[in-house]
């Protein structure tokens, strides 16, 4: 059994001469997940698929320290916060226990994009985490294996050890921990655009973990929104398929849209849209009625990311940098899976 070992913050100069680095990137999803079944496990509510991004790559490096001393952990070149420092120590417990090795861990993490934003930091945060640690305890897994590793620390993480579309299944019955994992998805032949609308950066008011609690728990909305997820997604496997943006975009339209209507109506309510969230979905309706396939998703956060076609991208991204005048906007297309960075 893996021992406790409480995290403290480090700064880099202090770190340890061995380990590993990886490489993740955050992935967008288009089928939603919203919700979990066991929040110990990690396991989530409903299936979700997603696209892995080209753009904010998290770079995570792991080494190891004597045994019996505390983790350490930095995040952007400064100390993390108590409850990151908890949340990755709790991570690395569970890597010591899989490995069989007492050693504690020095983390330094370096996101480039906006933490709790509602723009898949975790998810990219723990990949990387997972395959860094991983290496560095000697663990040799699978995609699957690595997959299911990285779900313990965001369910989100699963579907970014892989690259462009994934797919990460809830699981089922007493054995939801083993089949509770993410895998690719072929879409050959269909590579659009996601266009971010970067609205607010800073850190969400409440955290997904206690919106997911309190719409599960609360929203009357909610059942519903789940039995149709599933729906969803068997129609955008098959939209994907036949490489039809417009059909995949109103489907991950609805799918998001209605996610944030199940917040809407717990209680008490959870609301991330603010005016100008509203401002960009309705610039969104008005790009199709000028004939531009454009669909919006949202994730638990304010900022709003465009699907559209690739040789689009450039105009949308124009033109929502007129309706949300001095946010960035980025052009994101499909993205690698977590890696290991040689050459260290």
């Amino acid at each position: 059994m893996a021992t406790d070992h409480p995290a403290r913050a480090v700064e880099p100069e202090d770190a340890a001469p061995a380990g590993a680095t990886a490489v993740a990137h955050p992935n967008i999803a288009l089928i939603k997940y919203w919700g979990k079944r066991d929040e110990g496990l990690m396991i989530p509510a409903v299936d979700s698929l997603s696209i892995t991004l080209d753009v904010f790559p998290t770079t995570t490096t792991v080494r190891l320290g004597p045994a019996g001393r505390e983790d350490r952990v930095s995040l952007g070149g400064r100390p993390a916060e108590a409850g990151v420092a908890k949340r990755v120590a709790a991570f690395l417990d569970l890597l010591r226990e899989r490995a069989g090795r007492p050693e504690s861990a020095v983390v330094d993490t370096r996101n480039t994009v906006p933490t709790a934003a509602g723009l898949a930091s975790s998810a990219s945060g723990f990949a990387a985490l997972a395959l860094a640690g991983a290496a560095a305890y000697g663990l040799e897994l699978g995609p699957a294996a690595l997959s299911r590793l990285a779900r313990r620390g965001s369910v989100s993480a699963a579907r970014s050890v892989f690259g462009g579309w994934a797919i990460c299944r809830a699981g089922r019955g007493p054995g939801a921990d083993l089949d509770s994992f993410a895998e690719p998805v072929a879409v050959p032949d269909f590579d659009p655009a996601l266009v971010i609308v970067l609205l607010d950066a800073d850190a969400k008011s409440v955290s997904s973990r206690v919106a997911m609690r309190r719409t599960t728990e609360t929203s009357p909305l909610y059942r519903a929104w789940a039995d149709s997820s599933r729906t969803d997604l068997a129609e955008m496997r098959t939209a994907l398929h036949r490489g039809d943006l417009d059909l995949v975009g109103e489907i991950a339209e609805r799918n998001a849209l209605g996610m944030h209507a199940t917040m809407l109506a717990a209680r008490p309510a959870v609301r991330y849209f603010s005016p100008a969230t509203v401002t960009v979905l309705d610039h969104v309706v008005r790009l199709r009625a000028q004939g531009i396939a454009a669909y919006a998703t949202m994730d638990a956060g304010p900022n709003v990311k465009v699907l559209c076609h690739r040789e689009d991208g450039p105009r949308v991204a124009a033109e929502l940098r007129g309706a949300a005048p001095g946010c960035p906007v980025i052009i994101a297309r499909r993205g690698p899976g977590a890696h290991l960075r040689t050459g260290q």
